[in-house]
């Protein structure tokens, strides 16, 4: 794909790459940036408006409560008035009776006098002898067959909000309803209280969104009086939504987008459905933002034009200077090597103008050089083959210098000194592997080997001075290493390890195969070193400019092959105590010690 697109680049004319970066760099995000601060701007409006609206509602909410709570304490009172039952219970003979008995009961109105958040309270009682003064009101037959009569006198006492007609004067109104028990007399009434619907009002007309306060589906109180009397069904409200308790929804009313607002005046007693409901115009509230949207881009798609215009002038003025300088190259790949180009500005372009005339000046001193150059070449030639005879003169030493070995060899065996030969010849073949080992990788078996003969060799030298144990895991052996990296290592532990002792020295050689690789460990139990010769070796073995001739060239060179093979962490690691020998040990990563070392 990067492939595709570089190559599909590299054949656009300048002016479409201007072009395709204008639509790339301006006008893409200035699309995708206009559009999300349009949703953005819209979705902070609509969320202002909800937050707003909760904020009202909350507020109506308190109001129309404490506005209710009037008719809670009303009812409360007269449950417990004792008077009021035994006015509702008795047995009267004449309507002079009743008439005095209604006047020395007047606390109906004097709660209506005193309290403007209710309109009226009435009582229906079944005594016949009472007579309906639009207080106490002796229970009909059509009465007795409303639902919130009938529900009263099931309702053990409960309390239900209902919008009611009035028998009195016709109107419907928000009324508290319960049965008040006599338990003196054993009978029962209902109590009918009606909330101040112009206070109800009152308190809904400081919304400035349509609010309405509603009975299950019956709109009793609303800040448009238009809507006061109507139910949900009327308002083409859909069924699920108006039956919902609370909540915010978004809907169509008609042909408005609109948000509803719901909260439950009473959301811990399901009796009681009595909500507030509030309905905001979606398009009424994204109208300013959407006008301030229009508004700016309008502003960006004029800025965008403006910017596509300069860009094409920009477009032309830089394909004419290019259009030059490409035809003043044609005219040198035909030879003409007396040009000299002329295009101003300190630009890229005008850099690249000096740059072609000092390339040609260039290239008008190199012919100049040719000759000099061919006469170079010779003598490097000639240098070569000399290097080559001497290669050659250097690959016939070793072959002389094993034919002499081989001689000293069977010159020993034919005088029958066997370790002698034996010597001699575990020299040979340690000199041959030497020079064949070369810098590349070898099996453990070879270094093994090697190893081997080099250890009997020195012994053969220091006799019962040194002792020698070699531990190698089976495994081991088929794995690849780096040539000659434990030999210098195992010469190191002899001459160094025989040095100040005067008894008998072992050197041990162990290879393990671990999780982490091959582990090498050569240890001798020499005289060892002094905390501070410690510290002196390990510098020179970590700086690779010491170049003074030291003794542990050796191990410093092992130690610069681990680390540039297989990282810094993969140097020699050396302990050593005075008396108690020194050892070293290294460890050859899992893969490259098992046989995978490039």
């Amino acid at each position: 794909m990067r492939t595709y697109l570089r190559h599909f680049t590299n054949h656009m004319k300048i002016r479409n790459k201007l072009i395709l970066s204008f639509v790339a760099v301006v006008l893409v995000p200035t699309l995708i940036v206009g559009v999300y601060l349009t949703v953005e701007l819209r979705t902070m409006a609509l969320r202002g408006a909800a937050e707003q609206i909760e904020t009202n509602m909350d507020r109506v909410k308190k109001r129309t409560l404490d506005l209710l709570n009037v008719s809670y304490d009303i009812s409360y009172r007269l449950s417990n008035d004792t008077r009021l039952g035994q006015l509702a219970n008795n047995s009267y003979d004449t309507t002079y009776s009743v008439v005095n008995a209604y006047r020395d009961y007047p606390d109906f109105k004097e709660y209506v006098n005193l309290y403007r958040e209710i309109m009226s309270v009435r009582l229906y009682v079944d005594n016949p002898t009472l007579i309906d003064n639009w207080e106490i009101i002796p229970t009909d037959e059509q009465t007795k067959k409303t639902d919130w009569y009938r529900w009263a006198k099931q309702s053990d006492g409960l309390i239900r909000w209902s919008y009611i007609q009035d028998s009195r004067d016709g109107a419907r109104y928000l009324s508290l309803i319960r049965r008040i028990d006599f338990y003196k007399h054993s009978t029962n009434g209902v109590l009918v209280i009606n909330a101040n619907s112009a206070m109800l009002n009152g308190i809904l007309s400081q919304e400035s969104f349509d609010t309405m306060l509603v009975a299950d589906r019956d709109i009793v109180a609303a800040n448009d009086s238009g809507l006061v009397g109507k139910t949900l069904e009327e308002l083409s409200l859909e069924p699920d939504i108006a039956d919902r308790r609370s909540g915010a929804f978004m809907t169509r009313l008609g042909d408005r987008r609109v948000r509803i607002q719901i909260v439950d005046l009473y959301p811990d007693n399901e009796l009681i459905n009595l909500r507030i409901l509030s309905v905001f115009s979606v398009d009424d509230i994204v109208r300013e933002p959407n006008r301030i949207i229009r508004s700016a881009l309008t502003a960006i798609g004029v800025g965008l034009v403006v910017a596509l215009v300069l860009i094409l002038a920009l477009s032309k003025l830089i394909g004419d200077r290019l259009l030059r300088l490409s035809k003043h190259i044609s005219r040198v790949a035909t030879g003409k090597l007396d040009l000299k180009l002329a295009i101003d500005g300190k630009d890229e372009i005008g850099q690249l103008s000096r740059q072609f005339n000092a390339m040609l000046g260039s290239i008008r001193a190199l012919m100049g050089e040719v000759t000099e150059s061919n006469r170079q070449k010779r003598e490097l030639e000639t240098k070569q083959n000399e290097i080559k005879l001497r290669m050659l003169a250097s690959q016939i030493n070793p072959h002389f210098l094993f034919n002499t070995l081989e001689s000293i060899r069977m010159k020993a065996v034919v005088r029958k000194e066997a370790d002698i030969a034996r010597t001699v010849k575990l020299l040979g073949k340690m000199m041959r592997k030497n020079l064949e080992a070369g810098s590349g990788v070898i099996p453990v078996s070879a270094e093994f080997d090697m190893i081997g003969c080099y250890l009997d060799i020195q012994k053969f030298r220091y006799e019962d001075r040194l002792q020698y144990k070699l531990d190698i895991d089976p495994g081991a052996m088929s794995a690849s290493i780096p040539s000659l990296i434990i030999q210098p290592i195992v010469e190191n532990a002899v001459i160094h390890g025989m040095e100040n002792k005067e008894g008998a020295v072992t050197v041990e050689v162990a290879l393990k195969m671990r999780d982490e690789g091959l582990c090498v460990e050569i240890r001798d139990d020499g005289a060892g070193m002094s905390a501070g010769r410690l510290a002196e070796v390990v510098c020179r073995l970590n700086d690779p400019e010491d170049g003074d001739g030291s003794d542990h060239i050796g191990l410093r060179n092992v130690n610069a092959r681990l680390r540039l093979s297989f990282g810094e962490g993969y140097g020699l690691s050396i302990e050593s105590a005075p008396e108690q020998g020194t050892c070293v040990r290294f460890v050859i990563p899992g893969e490259k010690g098992a046989g995978n070392h490039a």
